[in-house]
């Protein structure tokens, strides 16, 4: 099953918020606070803090530092692509490890063999151009970005 984890599911929330505060009306530019992301969207402040340092130290958001610190955007809204915040919480983004080159620099051992690689790859790739596609301005746009019917919903047209 595909899953974002829940850090990349913070990650999200938090951009969101973020964008929303820096481009709002009523304090436009304004930075945010970990706690402040953390109660509004009940996320632990540990682990919502550590997301945050992640996002930062990938080039997402700036840090601000002081008693009025927080963060803001590194990039517009319209810039930050899905795909980046995902990969910057979790790394490369794949449906299988057999995808991605492992740490000792090996590969799965049923790559030579393996009847499914080149479909899985297909997928991968359109899953991955439809999150680089998608930005955190379009999900704060409140419009479904793109709708998908169930097998059972197209047969019943049938």
């Amino acid at each position: 099953m595909l899953k974002i984890s829940k850090k990349a599911d913070y990650a999200l929330m938090a951009l969101q918020h973020i964008a929303s505060v820096q481009c709002g009306d009523i304090t436009p530019g304004r930075v945010v606070n970990t706690k402040e992301i953390a109660e509004e969207y009940n996320i632990p402040l540990e682990l919502l803090a550590k997301v945050l340092q992640v996002l930062s130290k990938n080039g997402l958001i700036e840090s601000h530092n002081g008693p009025k610190g927080g963060y803001l955007l590194a990039k517009s809204a319209e810039q930050v692509t899905i795909a980046q915040i995902l990969e910057s919480i979790e790394g490369p983004l794949g449906l299988t490890d057999c995808l991605h080159e492992k740490s000792d620099g090996e590969f799965c051992m049923q790559r030579e063999h393996c009847n499914i690689r080149t479909p899985l790859l297909k997928i991968q790739d359109s899953i991955y151009q439809l999150l680089n596609s998608m930005t955190l301005q379009d999900m704060m746009s409140g419009t479904p970005l793109i709708t998908i019917q169930s097998p059972s919903a197209q047969g019943a047209d049938k």
